[in-house]
């Protein structure tokens, strides 16, 4: 079967589908280019099943590089007989692969090793015949020489030769895995000396499971005890019923060898067969685990880069503190640093009077549009403090997920951007920025410090990283970006551009002032007619004096529509202005052998609103009148935010020093399988309170 048959196969997608996008990927384009401007090639394959695609062939050809290096391998050992050569080329399974290949896979010295050096081989063979005239004792006797002393040594030796052949048969192997894939148990047990009540283990010191039923949250959560050396973990599948499976395929008929054929089973699957799938269960229990971790963190860092900007604005910006002070910033339009300095309303200095006159001369001075608080430590009480400054009350106020400015603060980046500031004064700038553009802003950090996840550094980095990464990209191009403001760090992730492409634009436009068009991006140094059609689409010039190049249609289909807009007799400029002229096309008979009726659809819906932000607009938080988890009762109603999703439910940010959580179950009273499904990160929600846990500062809430 061909590669792209068997990932059409798996993602349920049609093969040719799979077969275009790999062609176009094999030519260098990349998944938010094919996704929107190839449509007709893909048959309309979105993102994630782009993603899905290019993931699945990755595997594959790991797979197939896999294989070959195992026949080469069994081959050098003069082993490979034409049968096995096939079944290992017809089969895409790595568990099935490596089974074949146990047998000639080169390994440490084993206790069957020993047993053949003693020369018992031809022991264990005469055993596993099993012929009813067979008297073992007898036969291990004639054994019994050099090393060998005992007939129970021979016995035992051809026993252990015995253990290793059942645990290698690949038809064993398969049985025990298809065990552990129906009935394996979790089993979670605390280490003794280590019983808290308090500990956040407590749940799993006796708990058992189906491993393929437990939530992620769940195994990650056991995985992490395990790990810091409070739980021990099991995974056992029904071992009676598979152990009578193996037996009925060992057992050819009754006989005196049987005994010891039993007993060699019962060694094989203890120490042998058991500890390995085991192992091998663990990973792909963790694996699951980590996959839905992983896409919970990443959908979350997709509402987190898509929450609505305020916009272009003069901002000032405040990092709160108590003891250290309100690190406060102001800046203009574009994020430029105005003026910085500090201010300390809460304890233990108090100095409300002082520090209202100076933020109120500021509004003043630098004519502030907006004001953004981070939502971290003292948040909710800067918050309270700006909102009772009675000259300030036509000026809104904002909280701002602060998540990630201190390692902003810290890093290269900001060290370039602001060489003469120190952390502090960074970190409340990049608070200001976030409030203008989130995206633009928080693509300056490393995704998986913004801590919108569950579990995040338990889980595969690697992959972790990559995804993120790759989610990062998704909602920069689903934005676009103004070419004549991009920083070089957004830009680098624009479809086909990288860091040292963006760095190029970015020294262009500081030579040049400003781009004129789209098409002037072929005169930056290395920047091809190849990635010119990778990254144009994506990329806006709002004073272009083409005014298709403010919006998402690619330059490859401006002549279509100068020649609608020809036919319609009217210029490119009417034509986009006008609703009417553009709803008079009849668009199939544009229809050609490169363009279909998707992309000529997605042409018209942007002309509908040309350069439109996808985004929402930012809306001031509200929290109700709470200074503390002791203000709170079971029965009352509180306004919060939604600051994180998880699988299991929604944190919920109440402004006070409490973890507030919305369980799953308790969010609506139709099932959903996601939070996700109703809420988003930065959502204002009003929320029953179900239960308060005043001594670990939990409080449960319902929307029910």
């Amino acid at each position: 079967m061909e590669i792209s048959q068997i990932i059409a196969r798996s993602k349920g997608i049609p093969n040719k589908s799979v077969i275009q996008a790999l062609t176009l990927f094999e030519e260098g384009a990349t998944i938010p280019f094919v996704a929107r401007y190839r449509k007709e090639q893909t048959g309309g394959l979105d993102e994630i099943q782009l993603s899905g695609v290019l993931d699945e062939f990755k595997r594959l050809k790991l797979l197939q590089e896999r294989k070959a290096f195992i026949i080469k391998t069994i081959a050098e050992q003069g082993k490979l007989i034409p049968s096995l050569k096939q079944r290992i080329l017809d089969s895409w399974s790595s568990s099935e692969i490596e089974d074949l290949y146990l047998p000639y896979k080169s390994k440490r010295k084993t206790k069957a090793d020993q047993a053949r050096e003693k020369g018992l081989e031809l022991l264990a063979k005469i055993l596993m015949n099993q012929k009813p005239s067979t008297r073992p004792n007898e036969v291990a006797e004639k054994f019994c020489k050099g090393k060998v002393k005992t007939i129970e040594e021979a016995l035992a030796g051809a026993r252990d030769i015995i253990a290793e052949w059942i645990n290698v048969n690949a038809k064993n192997r398969q049985m025990c895995r298809s065990a552990f894939y129906k009935s394996a148990v979790l089993y979670a047990k605390v280490v003794k000396g280590k019983e808290n009540k308090d500990s956040k283990y407590k749940d799993y010191y006796n708990f058992s499971e189906y491993l393929f039923k437990a939530p992620s949250h769940r195994l990650l959560a056991m995985f992490r005890g395990e790990n810091e050396g409070v739980l021990k973990l099991k995974i056992l599948p029904d071992e009676d019923n598979l152990l009578d499976g193996l037996q009925r395929g060992l057992i050819k008929n009754k006989s005196h060898c049987e005994e010891h054929l039993l007993l060699a089973l019962n060694d094989a699957w203890k120490r042998l067969l058991q500890p390995s799938l085991e192992t091998e269960f663990r990973k792909i229990a963790k694996s699951r685990a980590d996959e839905v971790a992983i896409k919970t963190f990443a959908n979350n860092l997709r509402q987190l880069l898509l929450a609505p900007p305020l916009g272009p604005k003069r901002i000032l910006a405040l990092d709160p503190a108590y003891r250290t002070g309100c690190k406060t910033v102001c800046l203009n339009e574009s994020g430029d640093l105005l003026w910085h300095g500090t201010v300390f309303p809460h304890p233990p200095q108090n100095q409300k009077t002082p520090a209202a006159v100076l933020l109120n001369e500021l509004v003043q001075q630098y004519e502030i549009q907006a004001i953004a608080i981070g939502n971290g430590t003292a948040g909710k009480e800067t918050f309270d403090f700006i909102k009772s400054i009675p000259e300030m009350s036509e000026v809104q106020v904002y909280l701002v997920n602060e998540a990630g400015a201190s390692v902003y603060s810290a890093s290269k980046v900001a060290g370039e951007e602001f060489p003469d500031c120190d952390l502090t004064v960074r970190g409340a700038v990049s608070i200001g920025r976030r409030l203008m553009d989130p995206l633009a802003e928080l693509v300056k950090i490393d995704p998986q410090h913004i801590g919108v996840g569950q579990y995040q550094h338990d889980v595969d980095q690697r992959l972790l990283n990559e995804k993120l990464k790759q989610e990062v990209a998704f909602c920069v191009n689903m934005v676009g970006v103004n070419l004549q403001t991009a920083s070089k760090h957004l830009l680098a992730f624009i479809s086909g551009l990288g860091p040292t492409t963006a760095e190029a634009i970015v020294n262009y436009r500081s030579e040049k002032a400003k781009f004129l068009s789209r098409m002037e991006l072929l005169k930056v140094p290395g920047l091809g007619p190849k990635t010119f059609q990778q990254c144009a689409g994506f990329i806006r010039v709002p004073d272009s004096s083409n005014p298709l190049d403010n919006t998402a249609v690619h330059p490859e289909r401006y002549a279509l529509l100068e020649k609608m807009a020809s036919d319609s007799r009217s210029e490119i400029t009417d034509f986009i202005s006008s609703s009417q002229k553009r709803r008079n096309v009849n668009l199939e008979s544009y229809v050609g052998a490169d363009i279909g009726m998707p992309t000529l659809n997605d042409i018209m819906l942007e002309l509908e609103k040309p350069g439109l932000d996808p985004r929402a607009k930012a809306e001031e938080v509200k929290f109700s009148n709470i200074a503390g988890i002791e203000d709170i009762q079971v029965g009352m109603k509180v306004f919060g935010t939604i600051s994180n999703l998880a699988k299991f439910g929604a944190f919920v940010d109440l402004g006070i020093k409490a973890g507030a959580l919305i369980h799953i179950s308790e969010i609506s009273n139709n099932f959903i399988s996601d939070p996700s499904e109703l809420l988003s990160l930065g959502q204002q929600i009003e929320a029953k309170v179900i239960k308060v846990d005043i001594s670990r500062k939990r409080i449960s809430l319902s929307l029910k």
